[in-house]
Order: structure tokens, then C-alpha cells, then sequence
């Protein structure tokens, strides 16, 4: 993978890492409502979430972006940032090929072990040996609970490194063509710190965000549109 095509990519990888980010966190996040709410988590949700090999889900993708971008971006002082990021996004990968386990575990087995169990033809010692099996299934209720506290936990600070990271890229107008056409999502993901991500990522104003998402619609060709972020830069601009 040549040093050159990298470079050409970085502008898109940046934007790649974070959209690909928010679109997960928040599925993750209304699937965590839904385990608060039930007590268990869907082995489905997760096989489509990371995928496979020669089919990767929406996480395996960011993984690998991730990898791709900080593992190759041009050392400097966010590089740290970068570097934590690119863990990050890592291991949020790693717990859910545990979680997507122990779902696994819950949906095939718990259901067949605890049916065994109430059988009235199992010697003492097949219903022992259930017994002592069974408790082990009955423990990835425990294992779910702390991957899902653990990747929540990556979730919130990954939401804070983005803030501290992106000001590196505030001329890059694909990110802010993200930032401009996928407000309402990227809201729902940072919440509460979503304004502070804008205003870090242009200090000199939310206009220039509209400037530069306007200058990425007019190079693919979408006129209209571009107009109407260029009308939003005029309305915020100072002065």
C-alpha cells in the first residue's frame, strides 16, 4: 500500500472513521437501551455489526479504517490522540466478538441446558455434571454485563477524543460535508457535547464549516445543495 494513494485517502478516511463511528455508536446505544430494558443483548445484532472475513460489518470496516488512518497519519501533537482513537475503536471491535459469543452462548444453550435440566430421566450424576455446565452458561450473564459497561465506557471517551482530535482537520471539507448533511446524527450521538465539537473544530466560526461542506457538494456535482450551504455560511458569518 503505497505511501502516495495513503495521502490521497486521508482527506476521506478521516471523514470514513467518524461517520462510520456515529453510525455505530448509536445503533449500539439504542441496543444497549433495549438490554437495560430485557437483560440480553442479540447475537444477530452483532453478527451484522462486525460480519465476517470475506464479508466485514459496518465495525470490522471502522477497525480497519481506523487502522489505516492513525497507524500512517504524519506524526504531530494530536498523534497521541490518534493513537488512542485508533485502540479504541479496537477494542470496542474485540468486546463485541465477545459479546456476539455470549449472546451465542444465550441463545442456543442456556435454553437447552435448563430444558435437560428438568428432565426426570438424567442419572445423579448426568444431573450434577448438567448442573455444574449449566452454572458456567448461567456466567455470560455476567460476562455481557461488564463487556456492555466496558464499551459504553470506550463509547464516552471516544465522543471526547474526537473533539480533541478533529481541529486537526478543519480545512478537511469532506469531514465538514459530514459534519453539515448528518447534523441531526451526529447530534444524537454527542448529545450534549455536539456544539462543543463544532465550535472546536472551527474556531472561527460555524460558517466556515458551511464554506468548506458547500465546496465538497459542488466538486460532486450537487449544485443545489451546495447553494444552500453556501446561503447557511452568508447567515452565520460575523459582521
Amino acid at each position: 500500500m503505497s505511501k502516495s494513494w495513503l495521502k490521497s485517502k486521508h482527506d476521506s478516511f478521516v471523514r470514513d472513521v467518524l461517520r462510520d463511528f456515529c453510525q455505530i455508536a448509536s445503533a449500539m446505544e439504542t441496543h444497549f437501551s433495549d438490554y437495560d430494558a430485557s437483560g440480553s443483548v442479540s447475537f444477530h445484532f452483532f453478527d451484522d455489526i462486525l460480519g465476517r472475513q470475506n464479508s466485514k460489518g459496518l465495525l470490522w470496516r471502522l477497525k480497519d479504517t481506523s487502522h489505516l488512518l492513525f497507524r500512517n497519519e504524519e506524526r504531530t501533537n494530536f498523534a497521541v490522540l490518534g493513537e488512542y482513537l485508533d485502540w479504541a475503536l479496537g477494542y470496542i471491535f474485540h468486546e463485541c466478538i465477545k459479546l456476539k459469543e455470549d449472546a451465542y452462548q444465550q441463545m442456543n444453550y442456556k435454553p437447552r441446558f435448563k430444558q435437560l435440566q428438568q428432565s426426570t430421566s438424567l442419572t445423579p450424576e448426568e444431573q450434577h455434571i448438567g448442573s455444574e455446565l449449566y452454572a458456567v452458561i448461567r456466567q455470560t450473564s455476567e460476562s455481557i454485563e461488564r463487556e456492555v459497561r466496558r464499551v459504553r465506557f470506550i463509547l464516552f471517551h471516544c465522543k471526547r477524543m474526537f473533539i480533541l482530535y478533529l481541529p486537526l482537520h478543519h480545512e478537511n471539507p469532506l469531514l465538514a460535508r459530514f459534519l453539515y448533511a448528518q447534523n441531526s446524527l451526529v447530534r444524537s450521538v454527542f448529545k450534549g457535547y455536539a456544539d462543543e465539537l463544532i465550535g472546536a473544530v472551527y474556531v472561527s466560526g460555524v460558517h466556515r464549516m458551511y464554506d468548506l461542506a458547500a465546496q465538497s457538494l459542488e466538486e460532486g456535482g450537487w449544485i443545489d445543495e451546495a447553494a444552500k450551504a453556501r446561503g447557511l455560511a452568508r447567515e452565520h458569518r460575523p459582521g
